[in-house]
């Protein structure tokens, strides 16, 4: 289809059209250039009484099927034609399989794979406000993880994941229109929480009080330390030769003729109570085994004790996995802002351990996908060494910010978009050299973190009342 002319001044980067046919922002166009075509997109279109032009910023062209930049500038009055599917699956390379994240906005023909190699000898983020759509979107990525059979370990703070272990009984019409069929994944799911009480359907998790380093008690202790009780600390494992637990720290601190042991022993006191340490811990290769997906459950727990967990268990699994003893692994981290925030917002006992991943797990074989609602509350070093980012609606300033000064190819056209993404709509860079607009597919399984509604919850309950 022809939707108009190229008119005015045009370069080897963009031009503008005259627009004769319906057109709208971000569709594809396709513009012969001696005996190729050349993929462009529309980013901006303007009208007045007069006329319809549109903006177009130029991807490229294949010449022996290889992807070529422009070199001379277009020239005016010529045709601008509406990109079929099938040429914009091959000048951008979008590949077949993966990880099935949705279809490209405006085209229903053209599915969006997410390569899964990359993805988990990577890092990828996941960015959105509240209640636009990312724990639904890291479930849409999840499922297909869970798909490959690679070991997956969830930090989930909020009880929302266990829902893969049912089917998704709704959005039946969407998914015979992304081909896609709900699914349960009861027998490959497993979930643990420190506090059984609260999340009843859990197994108990129980990390390993033996052999604790100094760095590993300091990173143990809920509350910040004095330098006095630092001090204190290693004098009492240095003294300990043998093994290091609470019981022995303990005993050794109790010899102390300082003050200020009392308050470093009712701490350990209170962390043994807890029961999750322990010397008979659940094992990291229950943890982290082929075709399962493990979901630590910390719904209920203290923050801060939540970042003391989320350190020991990814220290215990970082070393075990350099010496070879689990699998690889991906590992998916929710509100990551709460476990890596970025230092102006104060720092958290998890934050040394995931910045460690994050720099060195490819290495040895740990992805990571860093997911929040945050963007500006995270550590940037962390968020820029994600080389793959699913974007949602995001419309917080210095959020919106934060994305542009980590993440390659947003530039003040896109940062406009982000604040404007409908619910559902995805912005995808790292797949391609370019981002992409993409409407997330259905997910198989239930969602688990939908908002409660509480006006009406309220009156359901009033009514009940009333019966």
């Amino acid at each position: 289809m022809i939707l108009g002319n190229i008119i005015g001044k045009t370069s080897t980067n963009d031009f503008r059209f005259l627009v004769k046919n319906k057109t709208k922002k971000f569709d594809y166009v396709q513009v012969l250039s001696n005996e190729n075509y050349v993929l462009a997109q529309i980013i901006e279109i303007e009208k007045d009484n007069n006329q319809t032009i549109a903006y177009c910023n130029i991807i490229g062209y294949r010449e022996r099927n290889d992807f070529k930049r422009l070199l001379v500038p277009l020239e005016p009055g010529i045709e601008v034609l509406k990109a079929d599917s099938d040429f914009i699956k091959e000048i951008i390379g979008l590949k077949n399989k993966g990880i099935y994240l949705g279809k490209l906005e405006g085209y229903d023909d053209i599915d969006i794979f997410l390569d899964l190699n990359k993805i988990l000898n990577n890092k990828i983020s996941i960015l959105a406000k509240t209640g636009s759509g990312k724990s639904y979107t890291s479930g849409v990525l999840v499922e297909d993880i869970i798909e490959s059979g690679i070991p997956l370990l969830i930090i989930d703070p909020h009880g929302e994941y266990s829902s893969l272990r049912f089917e998704n009984d709704k959005d039946k019409e969407k998914m015979i229109k992304f081909n896609v069929k709900n699914k349960s994944y009861r027998d490959k799911v497993i979930e643990y929480s420190p506090d059984i009480e609260i999340n009843a359907s859990a197994k108990p998790l129980r990390l390993n009080n033996y052999n604790l380093s100094t760095s590993d008690v300091i990173q143990l202790f809920p509350a910040k330390l004095s330098n006095t009780q630092i001090g204190l600390l290693y004098g009492a494992i240095k003294n300990l030769s043998g093994k290091v637990d609470f019981d022995n720290l303990i005993l050794e601190l109790d010899l102390e003729d300082n003050s200020a042991k009392f308050s470093l022993i009712h701490i350990l006191e209170y962390l043994k109570k807890l029961n999750i340490f322990s010397d008979a811990p659940t094992s990291l290769q229950e943890l982290i085994s082929p075709g399962k997906c493990c979901i630590i459950n910390l719904k209920g727990i203290n923050q801060e004790l939540q970042e003391v967990i989320v350190y020991k268990l990814l220290k215990d699994l970082f070393d075990a996995r350099k010496k070879n003893n689990i699998a690889p692994f991906f590992c998916v981290i929710e509100e990551a802002q709460n476990f890596v925030p970025e230092r102006n917002f104060g720092d958290a006992k998890s934050s040394s351990i995931i910045r460690q991943i994050a720099v060195e797990g490819r290495k040895f074989g740990i992805g990571l996908c860093i997911i929040t609602q945050r963007v500006s509350r995270i550590e940037k070093n962390v968020l820029s060494q994600c080389g793959t980012n699913i974007i949602l609606k995001v419309t917080n300033q210095n959020d919106v910010k934060s994305i542009s000064n980590s993440v390659d190819g947003i530039n003040s056209e896109i940062e406009k978009e982000i604040r404007n993404l409908p619910v559902g709509t995805a912005l995808v860079t790292g797949v391609v050299d370019l981002p992409l607009f993409v409407n997330v597919r259905p997910r198989r399984t239930k969602h688990g973190g939908e908002t409660v509604n509480v006006v009406s919850n309220i009156l359901k309950e009033d009514n009940e009342d009333k019966k």
